[in-house]
């Protein structure tokens, strides 16, 4: 099963969390044992998995990446986006998750979060349903 979901993000650089998104389609699909891939289709933009509890988190790690990986520092590319493509680069556009009894295999504080680096923006990932 392959689904598409869409999402507007707000800000330049902005983390969504998508773990509901993600649990709804994985009670639709009725899998009961399998994995979810999640695939980000898009050269700015990346997945994570980390703490869902404590907002501050997102905020300290939108924070560091925006000091490791300045805006401006020189980049050579035309658009103006480097920045946004090493962030990207460094968190990656895919995360597994475990499939148990129709539902994710997730820590007691984890969230599933979609990472904007160029926005705002409509996005859209993808979401695939391994049986078995």
């Amino acid at each position: 099963m392959l689904k598409k979901l869409i999402l507007k993000t707000d800000r330049k650089v902005d983390f969504v969390d998508i773990s509901e998104k993600i649990k709804n389609v994985v009670r639709e699909s009725k899998v009961e044992k399998g994995t979810v891939l999640i695939f980000i289709p898009h050269t700015t933009a990346a997945v994570t998995i980390n703490e869902n509890a404590d907002i501050d988190v997102q905020k300290d790690i939108v924070k560091e990446i925006n000091k490791i990986v300045p805006f401006e520092d020189n980049y050579n590319h035309i658009e103006g986006n480097s920045a946004a493509h090493i962030k990207a680069s460094l968190l990656g556009n895919e995360e597994i998750v475990i499939i148990e009894n129709n539902n994710l295999v997730l820590g007691t504080w984890q969230g599933i979060y979609f990472c904007e680096f160029d926005g705002p923006r409509t996005r859209k990932f993808y979401i695939k349903i391994l049986e078995g």
